[in-house]
């Protein structure tokens, strides 16, 4: 496969796990909103709802990574970065997930992963509301893991591109 044709499929991967995902983001809003009606309305409490809002939170941010990064919506002191041509950019972005993403995803793959084997060898609940999915939760750790270097994949193949010139600008979101 060549580069472009990778290129574009790791990024409509991404762009369409991160546009499902944010359906999430409305599914937190509703439960919190009846979280609060519930709470000061009627006078009802639920652990498992707020802890439930707490999972989707949770769930969206580690899903929607590689959205972020794809979307360049990262935090990022760019002073001197929006100045530089787009070569220039080119190399700050390649030089940055070949020295500082990767080599981070690494660290949080190999500092998880006794985590959630933990996790899933008891089955983790929740101890204070029981909910039943805490070691799939946590399991998404390595998915943001595996999303996040995936889309670093389509990243460097992007920068690669605009350094030989072939890249145009498609799928660029700068």
């Amino acid at each position: 496969m060549h580069a472009p044709a990778l290129l574009a499929r790791l990024d409509a991967l991404t762009e369409r796990l991160g546009r499902t995902v944010s359906w999430l983001l409305l599914i937190m809003m509703l439960v919190q909103f009846a979280i609060v009606i519930l709470r000061y309305a009627f006078s009802i409490n639920s652990i498992a709802a707020q802890e439930s809002v707490m999972f989707l939170h949770a769930i969206v941010f580690m899903l929607a990574a590689g959205y972020t990064l794809k979307h360049d919506g990262h935090v990022r002191v760019d002073i001197f970065y929006r100045r530089l041509s787009r070569r220039g950019r080119a190399w700050i972005d390649l030089l940055g997930t070949l020295l500082l993403l990767f080599p981070v995803l690494i660290f949080i793959a190999a500092s998880s992963l006794g985590y959630v084997t933990k996790s899933w060898a008891i089955v983790e609940r929740s101890a204070d509301s029981g909910l039943p999915s805490v070691f799939l939760l946590k399991s998404l750790i390595l998915v943001m893991v595996s999303l996040l270097l995936l889309q670093g994949l389509a990243q460097v193949i992007r920068q690669i591109l605009i350094l030989r010139g072939s890249q145009t600008g498609t799928g660029d979101t700068r």
